[in-house]
């Protein structure tokens, strides 16, 4: 696995990956590719950071795994490339931001403009074997971003971490929330946003409101 990660995240995750389960992780991961198919491709797999760079870093939205399905994962999570139909939990985030902001529904689900703008789109788990959901689970991966949770808690100031859903939420225990912003909701999947905890968040709004007050430029949630 070639770990390319943008600059301004080097000094932060070296020594992460110098450790031997990161090591052991690397390995693993370049087996996977080798043998299987395995999403997303090599070159995104590191695509959170190497679009919100670490002094731009506002905004944190945390997802599980990547999408297993041919072509959809691109490296942020929830997000879909140029052209892939629309996965259910990303149709109910643009349905809530439809409803929460009066944007028009768009026909990209790719999120890598809300990346530019400083969203840290972060899986726990950064790849995925194609068509089996959860396969590269419990190999390090968590780990390791569990690490960057923690690591932007204390380094940063301010920042907005947006959870949704059960898996989300577990993530808070490493966020200091006396210096950053957490807001919480039901995951956007259809189980949940059909039981009511989903719809009516206002989390995009929100995060705008928090950012202005705090002088902040504010997120533009449009998408093509």
């Amino acid at each position: 696995m070639n770990v390319d990660i943008h600059d301004t995240w080097q000094p932060y995750l070296q020594p992460e990956f110098e450790k031997t389960y990161f090591k052991d992780l690397a390995e693993y991961i370049k087996s996977e590719y080798k043998n299987h198919q395995c999403f997303p491709k090599g070159s995104e797999i590191f695509n959170a950071f190497n679009h919100c760079h670490f002094q731009d870093l506002k905004v944190v939205i945390i997802g599980q795994d990547p999408y297993h399905g041919y072509g959809q994962a691109n490296g942020l999570c929830f997000s879909v490339n140029d052209g892939i139909p629309h996965p259910p939990s990303l149709i109910n985030i643009f349905k809530e931001i439809e409803d929460d902001l009066g944007i028009p529904y768009p026909k990209s689900g790719n999120l890598l403009p809300w990346a530019d703008q400083g969203i840290l789109l972060l899986n726990a788990t950064l790849t995925v074997r194609a068509h089996q959901a959860g396969s590269h689970q419990k190999k390090g991966w968590e780990q390791f971003t569990d690490t960057i949770i923690q690591l932007i808690s204390d380094k940063k100031d301010n920042i907005i971490f947006l959870l949704w859903g059960g898996f989300a939420k577990k993530k808070k225990k490493l966020i200091d929330g006396s210096k950053h912003v957490i807001l919480e909701t039901g995951h956007p999947s259809p189980l949940s946003a059909n039981r009511g905890y989903w719809f009516g968040n206002n989390h995009f709004s929100k995060t705008n409101y928090l950012l202005q007050q705090a002088g902040e430029s504010v997120i533009d949630w449009k998408l093509k």
